[in-house]
């Protein structure tokens, strides 16, 4: 995690190591994927994360480049039944994926359901045991200040390895009070993915110093190349 003091600063190089270089969009042709996988390597971005659809393919395209393969399950709506996101899980893990990146069951949080909630993130992290990474997003611009933290406790107590603060498919993306709050709730021992609407330089920068070591955009190009100096 990044010090948060004002004269924190950061290469262009270090930048691409905290970034999930995305492509979630469900009209991407191959040739996107191609470029994607290109560009994860030619930066030396940390992951490149796609739909379970694409993993073997993406996964077959950075062998041996040291990147890591993420996997979205449950996306965008986290409303599926959990024996499926755990075989979507399953199945990503087989065919190369060692990042998944979980939508958890937001309206079984809203009923206080939070039995189900922490079942569904259980039955993930039994169907891809670690070292396979397990991030838990939770669609913070659906919830209440209270739900986010009891989001981020349950989380925690699944053995999820990260929280990650939105799809970027909902009403909004990520925020630095946001990040700053999941962050305080995990504590150091977990990570904190910041995603949805980081494009620039600046908000990247702003979401690291509020306490994310992982950065979920389709914009890590432009990020990287406009780093100052």
């Amino acid at each position: 995690m990044a010090d948060l003091n004002s004269d924190f600063s950061i290469s262009s190089e270090e930048m691409a190591k905290y970034i999930d270089h995305t492509l979630l969009k469900p009209e991407a042709p191959r040739s996107s994927f191609d470029s994607l996988c290109n560009e994860a390597v030619r930066y030396g971005f940390k992951a490149v994360c796609v739909n379970s659809g694409w993993v073997a393919y993406v996964a077959d395209k950075v062998g041996g480049s040291g990147l890591a393969v993420c996997s979205v399950i449950g996306f965008p709506l986290g409303a599926i039944d959990s024996a499926a996101k755990a075989f979507e899980a399953q199945k990503a893990v087989e065919h190369g994926a060692t990042e998944l990146d979980m939508v958890l069951n937001i309206g079984a949080l809203k009923s206080n359901d939070l039995k189900t909630v922490e079942a569904d993130i259980r039955a993930l992290r039994q169907a891809a045991e670690r070292p396979a990474i397990l991030k838990v997003i939770i669609e913070t611009c659906l919830l209440t200040e209270a739900e986010k933290i009891r989001a981020c406790e349950i989380a925690k107590h699944a053995g999820a390895n990260f929280v990650k603060t939105s799809t970027g498919f909902s009403s909004g993306g990520a925020n630095v009070e946001d990040v700053a709050l999941v962050r305080k709730i995990v504590g150091s021992e977990m990570g904190v993915k910041a995603s949805g609407g980081i494009k620039d330089w600046a908000t990247a920068v702003a979401m690291i110093k509020a306490g994310a070591n992982r950065l979920g955009t389709s914009a890590g190009v432009m990020i990287v190349e406009s780093a100052p100096g």
